[in-house]
Order: structure tokens, then sequence, then C-alpha cells
């Protein structure tokens, strides 16, 4: 998707790089087995069959057996793409096997359920067993000219429409790989949104500096979203931090040290004791994390720790990453300047891709090449600077510079530049108090090293980078985009977005190619 820029023999784009293969480099873990076996994209599918309601329909002709056939041809193709499946006894072709087998099978909690409808089977099978059914439900019907399961599918969804029951379609032979890709993409959304339900976002401060677009409100949270927002205040980093063991942050800064490009200590804005007051904050918000559970969080930081304590850089950037210094671990998303609507799209995206999430300010728009700045103080997981396995490839593009003098208090800043490869951006935003979001495709370019130093000095060159070429105009962008940060992700998760929407009832707004 990338193309070399205009007007420049230097700004050639170099290929992508992706996820590659375990590697051990002397610091703790390779990470690519802990991507594949968290298995956060991976959903828990339940399937119940419909059939025809008359004994020798079902049974003399064979049509039970007919629609059993598709039904393991479905699970045998989720199960190898690596999704749980949970299946009924047997297909729905009685009033009592379609409450039974439905609540048996809502009693395991499926993120998505599939409604399978490969033969006329009777509506108000799917209606009894709709009404057992938690959560996102997906009718599926194959194209099959002898047996009419399009038929069925549009009865059963007619009367699901007619009593407001929300529901899903999708249609084909799920031996096609386009219509196996159609329903995963289904399943990933629906796991992302049940992951949202029960979960519970940590606000570590209050609104910085005045930012509307960062605070939402928990009522509607609760009610859209199912996640609850524990108010937590700054003053626990500070308090907390003393008490961290000397000995684990002393052997943090030196990994640090030992396996950045550079720790650039300037003896006033970045000293080793300033970079080990930002780890133990880091330490503190994991602490935070167990004791309040938190499933994702937001740090306010500014003004009130940036000019009187530390940034948290440091904190944010390795709560996102898929390691620190200690090894392999879950991200944790956490939101710079506790936006909350940005740790909510990020959740989401976290739970579509499994990997972290980017967070940047929508920085400068570099309107001779057609290329966008995407940088935000610290923020981007190191992750991002090689998209290795290896952390000790990703640690060797990242330098810790002094902060600028924008925060008093000091710290590191965790500088990088995003390596080459196809992104999905999005964020929730409102309009007029009502969600959307807000979709676009893009990829994220690097140069040759004098570009690369000339572009990020244009900005704040301490701070992290993605220079970001879009699908979409950039009048496009500017005119209606709703949020001065956006999010980003590896791989087209576009049609995963526009189903979480529906999931959601949140409005899906796509720009350029993702409209």
């Amino acid at each position: 998707m990338a193309a070399p820029l205009a007007g420049s023999t230097r700004l050639a784009a170099h290929g992508g790089v992706g996820i590659r293969g375990v590697q051990n480099c002397g610091i703790p873990g390779g990470i690519g087995d802990h991507i594949r076996e968290r298995g956060d994209a991976l959903a828990k599918i339940g399937i119940l069959t419909m059939s025809d309601g008359r004994d020798f329909v079902h049974e003399g002709a064979g049509v039970g057996e007919f629609a059993h056939e598709v039904e393991d041809s479905i699970a045998g193709a989720l199960k190898a793409a690596g999704h749980e499946v949970v299946r009924a006894s047997e297909p729905i072709w009685t009033n009592r096997l379609a409450t039974m087998e439905a609540r048996r099978i809502a009693d395991e909690r499926p993120d998505l359920t599939i409604f399978n409808i490969p033969v006329w089977a009777f509506p108000h099978f799917s209606m009894l067993a709709a009404k057992e059914t938690r959560g996102p439900l997906l009718l599926f019907s194959n194209l099959n000219p002898v047996q009419p399961g399009m038929v069925g599918m549009l009865a059963a969804g007619g009367a699901l429409d007619q009593i407001g029951r929300h529901h899903l379609r999708a249609w084909g032979d799920v031996s096609d790989p386009d219509v196996l890709a159609r329903l995963e993409a289904h399943a990933r959304a629906a796991k992302a949104v049940s992951s949202l339900r029960g979960s519970t976002f940590g606000r570590i401060g209050g609104r910085p500096m005045g930012m509307y677009t960062a605070v939402s409100n928990p009522d509607q949270w609760m009610e859209k979203f199912g996640v609850d927002v524990e108010e937590i205040d700054q003053w626990e980093l500070v308090r907390r931090s003393e008490d961290v063991d000397d000995g684990k942050v002393s052997a943090a800064r030196e990994w640090l040290e030992a396996h950045a490009a550079g720790v650039h200590y300037d003896g006033e804005q970045l000293t080793p004791e300033i970079l080990e007051r930002q780890i133990r904050t880091y330490y503190v918000m994991r602490d935070l994390i167990e004791e309040w559970n938190l499933d994702f969080s937001g740090i306010k930081g500014q003004p009130e720790l940036t000019t009187h304590f530390c940034t948290m850089d440091i904190a944010e950037a390795f709560l996102n990453d898929l390691y620190d210094w200690d090894g392999p671990k879950e991200p944790h998303v956490c939101a710079t300047e506790a936006d909350m609507d940005a740790a909510l799209t990020m959740q989401i995206l976290k739970h579509l891709s499994g990997t972290p999430v980017l967070f940047a300010d929508v920085r400068h728009y570099h309107a001779d090449l057609g290329i966008w700045d995407l940088c935000n103080s610290g923020q981007h997981a190191t992750w991002f600077a090689a998209r290795s396995d290896d952390p000790a490839e990703n640690m060797r593009h990242v330098h810790l510079y002094p902060e600028e003098f924008f925060f008093p208090a000091g710290g590191a800043t965790v500088h990088h530049l995003a390596a080459e490869g196809d992104f999905t951006f999005a964020r929730l935003t409102r309009l007029d108090g009502r969600y959307k979001m807000q979709v676009m495709r893009g990829a994220f370019e690097r140069y040759d090293d004098e570009a690369n130093e000339d572009l990020m000095g244009q900005s704040t060159y301490n701070w992290p980078h993605a220079f970001a070429r879009m699908d979409a105009e950039a009048d496009e962008i500017l005119t209606r985009y709703g949020s001065n940060h956006i999010h980003a992700i590896p791989g087209d998760h576009v049609e995963e977005l526009k189903v979480v929407c529906k999931l959601l009832d949140v409005d899906y707004d796509g720009f350029g190619g993702a409209g």
C-alpha cells in the first residue's frame, strides 16, 4: 500500500516489516509464542443448526442429516482457524430442543452464537432460541438450489426483526475462503465486543488540559459498552512510588541502559534518578491494575505530574508493550492524558489484533509529501519500532531522550520511528452525544536515515514518530475527523470494525477506501 513519496529521491519507502520467528538474544523471552498462546483475536462460538419441524422431512427425507453435515463443515473450518466451537447436541427440529439447546449453549457464554440455517427451517425455532441466547447472534445460510436455506434464513431474520432482536447475517459455502473470512470477521468483532462487557477502566486523574474529547460519561459507558469506570487519584503514583523495591528499579534501569539504542542523560531533565522515578510509576501502575482489577486504563499526567514529579512515558509505553524488563507479558492498554475514548478504542483494537495498539497525536501533515507525522509524548509501545518477536530487535531502535521544556519535572521520552507496514486506523468519537467509529486505512513508511531524521526534527524529535500515508485525502480527514488522537493496529480490520459498530449500535464512519 505504501508508495514512494513524490518529489524526493531520498524518500523511497522501504518494504513492510511483520512479526518474525521467536529469537533469543539474551533478553527476557521471545514473545512470538506468547502472542499466539494468548489468543486475543480468537473467539468462542456457539452453533445451533435449525431444521424442518416435520418429522418425516427432518428424519425421513434426510434433511436433518444434511443440515448436520453443513454444521460439521462450519465447525471444522472455525476450529481449524483456532476458534473454540460449542455445538448443540443435534439439529433443532422441535420447540423443546430450540429452548433447551439454546440455554445450554448460552451457559457456555460464547462470544458469538451462529444459527446455521442450511434448509427450510421453521422460523419459530430461531425465535425461541434467540430469546434464550445472550450476546451477538449471526444467522448463516448456504446457497443451495435444492435445499432452500436462504428462504429459512430470511424468514427467521424477518421474524427477529419484528421483535427487535438485533442480529447479523452471512451466507455462502464455508469452504470458500471469502465466506470463512466473513465468518471470522464476525467472530473477532463479537469477541472484541464481549470482552468489553463487565470490564473496568481505571482513570488515573481527571480531565487533562481542558480536553473535552478525553472525557466520557461513565453512565453511557456502562449502558452502551458494559464498562465500569474506577476513578483513582494521581497522588497514588506519587505516594506509592517510594515503596517500590530499590533492587527491582535499579535492575530495570540497567536493562534499559543495556538494550536501548541510547539513554541520553543530560544531568537535568534526564538523570538516573529521574529515570528510576519513572520506572517506579510503572510498578505502581502494575500494582493498581492488580489491586483494582483494571482491564485498561489512562493516566492524566499533565500538568501536575509532568510539572512536579515526572512524565509517564516509560509507564505508558511498557504497559502497552508485549514485554518489559521482566519478560513477556499481556499488553495493558493505557492511554495518555487519561483519554477515555482513546482507551476504549484501543481496547477494542487490541482484542481484534492481539497486538499492542498505537496511540498518537495527529501532529502534522506534510502536504508536499502526502504523509502524516503521528507523534505523541512517549506513548508508542516499543514493539512498534520493529514489530519483532525479539524485544532486543525492537529496543535497538529505541532512544531514551530528555523530555522537552513543556515538562519541567523531566523524564525520558521513548523515541523511535514506527516500522513500515499496512495499518488500520480508528477512533471512537461523538457527534452530538452519539458515538461513531471513525476508520481509515493507510501504511507506515520509513525512508533513508537522512530523510527520517529531517522529518522527525521538523516536529518534536525526542518523541516517538510514525510516518503514515492514508488512503483518505487530507481535506476529508481535517474537515470531519473528531479528535486530536488516533490509534492503529497492523493489517486490514475494516470489516471487523463495521461489525463491531453494528453490535454496539455505533455509527460507522469510514474515510477514503474504508468508507
